[in-house]
């Protein structure tokens, strides 16, 4: 439980940080509060994404890993990202990534400082 808090966290604060970066990945909300709250809910969708959905496809990407060297991260990364905003306006959340490109960006920030959040941050393995 503490991990999947822990994980949660980083995601809203790596989530936060390309938000705050990039001004074609928005977060709309009427209050800090509210923001917050809808951060915190597009970081849970975005790790039930990563979760569920991330690992399917790099076992069906397995042959562009090899043919890319690893590269192919960035565009699995990306369309994450895509899914997670779709999802997000799916269930009523404020929170829009506007295309890919801005959407790989967007990817390599959050897997940047989600990686760094993961070597700051306790876990459960300590």
């Amino acid at each position: 439980m503490k991990n999947f808090l822990v994980k949660t966290i980083a995601n809203a604060g790596a989530l936060g940080v390309a938000i705050w970066l990039l001004k074609d990945i928005t977060l709309t909300g009427e209050n800090t509060g509210r923001k917050v709250l809808t951060l915190i809910l597009v970081a849970l969708v975005f790790g039930v994404v990563n979760v569920v959905v991330k690992p399917i496809v790099k076992v069906l990407a397995f042959p562009l890993f090899i043919l890319t060297l690893g590269l192919i991260t960035l565009v699995i990364n990306a369309l994450m990202l895509l899914l997670t905003s779709w999802l997000a306006g799916k269930l009523d959340l404020s929170f829009h990534v506007d295309g890919f490109g801005t959407a790989v960006l967007g990817g390599l920030i959050v897997a940047i400082v989600a990686w760094a959040l993961h070597v700051v941050l306790p876990d459960d393995d300590d």
